[in-house]
């Protein structure tokens, strides 16, 4: 059963400044602030919110469908999905334009100074769900602002059940526009940050955005994460992880596990549980899909963690 998968697509390129950012800020000067860093360490790394959710719904064996807009730029990104075997039947290669990428510059105290150019991803609302075939369920993540609206209208004109999952993307909407993905979603995934922006910016409780949605799913870190459902809050535990690494790409993993869960009809302890331990297996690698578990091995990290195997 395909998922359609409508988000990002991008390259994370993260540096390693082997200094403190406030050690070379001088706060008298901010206003005519002129600082480089220097830094030896550099990668790059597959991402976006569409690429990283997919891959992990694909290593739980599921069928995703990506929907994203690349650049230029894109090549090798392209032959990588290839290669994992994903479909990339509905990836449009916007000519002229690079590729969303993400610069990242990290500290030795772990802050970070990124600088991200959407570039294709302004183009994302020029793809159409109404062009895919055999779609059971789909997810709108974090992608240009006039795709995440036009992909939710048109899950909810096709009668495709979908996560809406703003991400990152959530400050560029109104009160009015998330009530408008609310009521056209049949589920919506944040973490804890984003929680309290959405009742904020649309002035509800949990409990009243709960209502709007057949599952309401909140994530907490290492705290865990809830499932509001049918009137009811089931507490799913953190999953211990073999060590903590890099927490990038831990909620995409996440959200991989709850696409899973739903499409295969798994009850919500089921589908929330195989979710955290997606997170827990992700964030012991560097990178959103450097992890590669088997699909049994991802069942034994379940059995240890809850006493039985998910499937």
């Amino acid at each position: 059963m395909s998922v359609l998968v409508c988000g990002s697509i991008a390259y994370d390129t993260i540096m390693v400044f082997h200094d403190r950012f406030k050690d070379h800020i001088l706060p008298d000067k901010i206003h005519i602030l002129n600082v480089a860093f220097l830094v030896p360490d550099m990668r790059r790394e597959y991402g976006g919110c569409a690429g990283n959710i997919a891959y992990n719904l694909k290593l739980l064996g599921g069928e995703p469908m990506i929907m994203a807009t690349v650049g230029d730029d894109a090549a090798p990104y392209l032959d990588r999905l290839d290669r994992l075997g994903l479909s990339r039947a509905h990836v449009r290669q916007v000519s002229g334009s690079f590729t969303a990428q993400a610069f990242i510059t990290t500290d030795l105290d772990d802050n970070q100074i990124t600088a991200f150019h959407p570039g294709a991803m302004n183009f994302s609302h020029e793809n159409r769900v109404e062009e895919t075939k055999g779609i059971k369920l789909g997810i709108v993540a974090p992608d240009g602002r006039d795709g995440m609206i036009e992909h939710a209208r048109q899950f909810a004109e096709a009668g495709i059940p979908f996560i809406f999952d703003p991400g990152q993307g959530l400050p560029m909407f109104s009160g009015d526009d998330l009530m408008r993905f609310l009521e056209a979603a049949t589920y919506c995934a944040l973490n804890d940050y984003e929680a309290q922006m959405m009742t904020e910016k649309t002035g509800k409780s949990l409990e009243q955005i709960a209502e709007l949605v057949d599952a309401l799913i909140v994530t907490r870190g290492a705290s865990g994460s809830e499932i509001y459902t049918a009137g009811q809050r089931i507490d799913v535990p953190c999953v211990k992880a073999d060590e903590l690494v890099d927490p990038t790409g831990c909620g995409d993993a996440f959200r991989g596990g709850l696409l899973y869960g739903i499409v295969n009809g798994f009850d919500w302890q089921t589908t929330g549980r195989l979710a955290a331990v997606m997170g827990s297996i992700k964030i012991a690698h560097r990178g959103g899909q450097n992890h590669a578990p088997s699909r049994d091995e991802i069942a034994e990290r379940y059995a240890t963690a809850f006493g039985e195997r998910p499937w």
